[in-house]
């Protein structure tokens, strides 16, 4: 390879690695997520230290518990990140384990599913002067999008305070 291919792939190279949404985290691990819905707060914790706070928007009916599909809550409670979706339609999005068993029966109690795909994910620039436009989810900036997805693992525990 002469030197002028080389420079040439090598600027490509770093161009593309500049560019990824893909970040490195190699701080110390997110051991919780906790999330205050009323403040619009939430907090990536090393035990009981704060690692990093985002503000982020809700679903489109912001208070109470979801309980069906499609009311447009966000859920309140214990549950865990038990996915991550590098192909999201919001940039990226990493999937909060709603609904679970307390969840779904009570949903078929009221003769509902309780809906599902629960995320913290991105923001498209059609929704970037909105509020509170999700379906459930929690939207944070594409940026911040990146170092969450890069920070959590599948598995850590997200509270969802009122």
């Amino acid at each position: 390879m002469n030197r002028r291919t080389f420079t040439s792939v090598a600027a490509l190279f770093a161009l593309t690695a500049c560019s990824s949404k893909f970040r490195v985290y190699t701080g110390p691990p997110v051991t919780s997520i906790v999330v205050q819905k009323g403040r619009r707060k939430m907090y990536l914790l090393n035990e009981r230290t704060a690692l990093k706070e985002y503000d982020f928007e809700l679903g489109f009916a912001p208070t109470g518990h979801k309980e069906i599909e499609g009311d447009g809550r966000t859920p309140e409670g214990a549950y865990f990140i038990d996915r991550k979706n590098p192909n999201s339609q919001f940039h990226l999005s990493i999937g909060i384990s709603y609904p679970n068993a307390q969840d779904r029966a009570k949903a078929a109690a009221m003769g509902h599913s309780p809906g599902g795909d629960i995320f913290i994910h991105g923001t498209p620039k059609r929704f970037r002067r909105d509020t509170d436009w999700t379906w459930g989810c929690l939207a944070v900036k594409d940026r911040e999008m990146e170092d969450i997805y890069a920070m959590v693992n599948v598995g850590t525990p997200i509270y969802l305070y009122p």
